[in-house]
């Protein structure tokens, strides 16, 4: 018993519940030891730490309707060896609830967590999931589960990127499993990791700007949203607080320093950080960068936007397979129609355009700051100006 209350006091473990898990086990084992016609119960005294063994002899008639007996008599049946079969329910019974209490209390830490960024150390990786340490006693699970094979899993690494033992990695945490959940939602749940992380959600991409960009932390720079295909490419729409603030040269960061950070987390993912607008025709044009859009013609009831760019700039617009587009799409939450400036034609009334259709001055629309190494800046340049808010003062 001072083991016991010693083991449940580290464990952070109600004593009475182990006791009373222990009693329920005992009382199945001797219902077999013993060959008892009728079920067992078994208590242990709290101070001494005998264990009494009791056969439940109904009494009586049973419920006509359900079969059942309301009434019992306990019949003592306590074996002689009693405390070696008790010593061998114990272990496995103990080390059980130890387990389900230490799953308990990483539910209880990391429930609140969820979009959470981690970094941790690769343990282990199968051909279906990587177990991640994020610290002493506490693992996650990154599945990569082929779809096909476990249309029920999930498969969260990009495609392409292979982990080493012992590497460190940043994930974001994407779900924390209930070990009290009468339903289990995945395979072998009770064996896996609770928390579950992820390299390819978005939330990912957000919470490394956080991390690069101070603007971010602070709330100055807002991320208003984002678009990822994992492994590929990414686009993230970021708005300022303040006027003064270029929130997209915030993110990039001097010579790109900031971006560059996030890109190397992400094993080479291209990231484009584009200006967000409350204008949708401006919204949809930056969210085609770096193509060059000529005009857009926006129906607000359909949710749709037509797109005029220059014949020269139309693969740029669509990307390679229809990226770019598809990524914009996303981005902007509208449905978007790319048309070239020949095909188009005049077939845009000019009441309906909603971006200036006089084409920008090549030299205006980028900063033209160059550094000393002869690096240009990518950032656009501020309107009326030929300098970003970052390089304003070589105005």
């Amino acid at each position: 018993m001072d083991a016991l209350q010693a083991l449940a006091h580290e464990r952070k473990i109600d004593e009475f519940y182990l006791i009373e898990r222990l009693e329920a086990s005992l009382a199945k084992s001797y219902q077999n030891i013993l060959d008892l016609e009728w079920e067992a119960r078994v208590t242990i005294d709290r101070s001494t730490g005998r264990i009494y063994v009791y056969e439940l002899v109904p009494v009586g008639e049973p419920d006509p309707e359900t079969g059942e007996y309301a009434d019992f008599e306990e019949k003592d049946v306590t074996p002689a060896n009693v405390s070696r079969t008790a010593a061998q329910n114990a272990k496995s019974v103990i080390a059980a609830i130890v387990r389900e209490a230490g799953r308990q209390s990483i539910y209880e830490e990391f429930r609140d967590r969820v979009d959470d960024i981690v970094g941790g150390t690769v343990l282990q990786t199968t051909p279906d999931f990587t177990i991640i340490k994020i610290r002493e006693g506490v693992e996650a699970e990154l599945p990569h589960y082929d779809l096909k094979r476990f249309p029920d899993e999930q498969n969260e690494v990009p495609a392409g990127e292979r982990y080493r033992h012992n590497q460190r990695i940043k994930t974001v945490i994407i779900e924390v499993r209930d070990p009290r959940s009468m339903e289990p939602r995945a395979r072998g749940e009770q064996t896996r990791p609770s928390i579950v992380v992820s390299r390819t959600h978005p939330s990912l991409i957000r919470r490394l700007f956080e991390i690069e960009v101070p603007e971010i932390y602070d709330g100055v720079v807002e991320i208003k949203s984002i678009a990822r295909e994992a492994g590929a490419r990414s686009k993230v729409a970021v708005a300022s607080r303040e006027s003064n603030l270029d929130p997209v040269g915030a993110c990039v960061g001097p010579k790109g320093s900031r971006v560059r950070m996030v890109v190397e987390e992400l094993r080479n993912e291209r990231v484009d950080v584009i200006q967000w607008s409350d204008d949708p025709a401006k919204y949809v044009a930056n969210a085609l960068s770096p193509a060059r859009v000529t005009r857009v013609t926006i129906d607000e009831d359909k949710q749709y936007a037509t797109v005029v760019v220059p014949d020269d700039q139309l693969s740029l617009a669509i990307g390679k397979e229809g990226q770019n587009a598809r990524l914009a799409a996303r981005l902007t939450g509208w449905h978007i129609d790319i048309k070239s400036s020949s095909y188009a034609g005049q077939m845009v009334p000019e009441t309906n355009i909603l971006i200036d259709e006089e084409p920008e001055d090549e030299e205006t629309e980028f900063c033209s700051y160059v550094s000393e190494a002869g690096v240009p800046c990518r950032n656009h340049a501020r309107p009326g100006s030929r300098y970003c808010g970052i390089h304003a003062e070589f105005e």
